[in-house]
């Protein structure tokens, strides 16, 4: 195998050209009308004084922190943790043991309701990413900075103050108030892990792994489950000229940090039903012939999976280690598919909706923590303030409730669309050089192809290095789910994005089982 050429990864420039017709291709926006530019401008050249009367908490006294990748600019979300003295732990809703504020970008203090900004964030939805680059919600001037909760500067943020038992479980005196806050750090989830795995962690980052682990664990115990598949990356070298893939697991202080957020996002929900007006994130329960098939996966994987065992405790022992997890985790995804949103108390669809959960949080949700980057939020987060102040959700919020489902459909769907073809782009690229070599991989997807002879599979592989995903068709006793393979790479088109993979043999490396 040819290490040089996987190791030198794609030129940028040699990827540019082909990534702007992508963009063109799904309509991806790039630039801002004039128009709406214009009042990003207006808005990120306001101020925001406490002392002058602004309806705002002061709250930069508070060591709040951020925590997101490397080079992240558009924060949307600082937290500040403490434990509770037992003398303020009592009273009519139980016995606190934390403290979590979680600040959240205040975006709605700085795009108009019915403004060219409020019509062009409508039109894309969502933040799109790409290895050259982000093509925002918001303009930079706004999500890069007087809108991001950039360390060391006040900044107007919406702060979420929630409580929790002893065992992570969340209290239901949740506040949620306009606040002024100053962001002390903005850390990285890979300094953050190395300090908690080599005990120089100091309190805060002691608390965000106790609490995490606690929310982890109360998640499991409401019947809800997640599985992280290895995520297949795009990743850039430092002076931005080159691109390669990679598989990366995720760390832990990920998450936790995502469990921060998700219960934000249930006690947003909370307040939804409360309010009676609300939008939710919404992901149907697995059918259980879906179960069940991923039960018979995990059964010929090696893994042991006993009948009266869920699906929510059996992931608990998986080790992510052995070399079948792939396939299994990616055969798991497919159990959880189809999340949408649900809309309520609208003339439309009045009535608080029932069952409309989110299956693998086993909780009601809300998006609400990244308003930055995904539009539904700014929406979720103005009822959660108008209930705690005790006044009508806006006019504005509850007509365009109705119309978010479709919206978030529609962007997500660019989005996603775009993620999936930058990296067939780059796989293309990258096997280019390495047409007619062989590579090993692990076979992750496999189903027989209802060939004559019934003895042919497609499947799809997955490659180490460089990191690649790829359909092939074979000999189905070389492609069985889980098997080491050989392939090898016959075709590469950048044009097309795609790769053609042949299969040369059951790869010599032991599958462990």
């Amino acid at each position: 195998m040819s290490k040089r050429a996987v190791q030198a990864g794609a030129a940028a420039d040699v990827l540019a050209p082909y990534l702007e017709q992508l963009r063109a291709e799904l309509e991806i926006p790039v630039d801002y009308p004039a128009d709406a530019l214009a009042e990003a401008e207006a808005a990120a050249a306001q101020t925001f004084d406490v002392a002058q009367g602004d309806a705002r908490q002061d709250l930069r006294d508070l060591p709040f922190v951020t925590l997101d990748p490397v080079g992240s600019r558009d924060l949307d979300q600082a937290f500040f943790l403490r434990r509770v003295e037992a003398a303020e732990g009592g009273g009519a809703h139980g016995a606190a043991a934390y403290e979590v504020l979680y600040a959240i970008a205040d975006v709605a203090a700085f795009v108009e309701p019915g403004g060219a900004l409020d019509a062009e964030t409508h039109r894309r939805a969502l933040t799109v990413y790409g290895p050259d680059g982000r093509f925002g919600l918001h303009p930079a001037v706004l999500s890069e900075g007087a809108a991001s909760l950039l360390p060391d500067v006040d900044r107007p943020a919406v702060v979420w103050r929630m409580r929790l038992d002893a065992s992570g479980e969340l209290l239901d005196d949740i506040d949620v108030r306009r606040s002024m806050v100053r962001s002390r750090a903005q850390l990285d989830y890979g300094s953050v892990q190395r300090q908690l795995d080599d005990g120089s962690a100091g309190e805060l980052l002691l608390l965000l792994a106790e609490i995490g682990q606690l929310r982890i664990d109360a998640q499991f115990d409401r019947g809800g489950a997640t599985l992280e598949v290895p995520d297949q990356e795009i990743e850039r070298s430092e002076d931005g000229s080159r691109y390669r893939l990679v598989l990366r697991e995720p760390l832990a202080s990920e998450e936790f940090n995502a469990q921060l957020s998700l219960l934000t996002g249930i006690a947003a929900a909370r307040l939804h039903r409360r309010a009676g007006v609300g939008i939710w994130r919404t992901l149907d329960e697995a059918r259980v012939e879906d179960v069940e098939r991923l039960r018979r996966v995990a059964t010929a994987l090696g893994f042991d999976w006993s009948p009266s065992t869920s699906y929510a405790e059996f992931v608990r022992t998986i080790d992510p280690s052995r070399p079948e997890y792939a396939a299994f985790a990616t055969e798991a995804t497919r159990l959880f598919r189809g999340a949408g949103y649900a809309a309520f108390g609208t003339p439309e669809n009045p009535d608080v909706p029932s069952g409309a959960s989110h299956s693998a949080i086993a909780a009601e949700y809300a998006h609400v923590t990244a308003p930055l980057r995904r539009l539904v939020d700014r929406y979720g987060t103005e009822i959660a303030l108008a209930y705690c102040a005790g006044r009508e959700v806006p006019s504005w919020v509850v007509d365009a409730l109705d119309a978010l489902p479709g919206e978030m459909a529609d962007g997500s769907q660019r989005a996603n669309a775009y993620e999936r073809g930058t990296v067939d782009l780059l796989e293309a690229v990258l096997l280019g050089p390495l047409v007619s070599e062989e590579l090993d991989g692990i076979v992750v997807e496999s189903s027989p192809t209802g060939g004559a002879d019934g003895r042919r599979a497609k499947a799809t592989v997955l490659l180490r290095d460089p990191a690649v995903r790829a359909r092939v068709v074979g000999d189905a006793s070389a492609l069985e789910l889980g098997a080491p393979v050989v392939v090898r790479v016959e075709s590469a088109d950048p044009d097309k994005r795609t790769v053609t993979l042949s299969v040369v043999s059951p790869s010599q490396a032991p599958r462990r089982g």
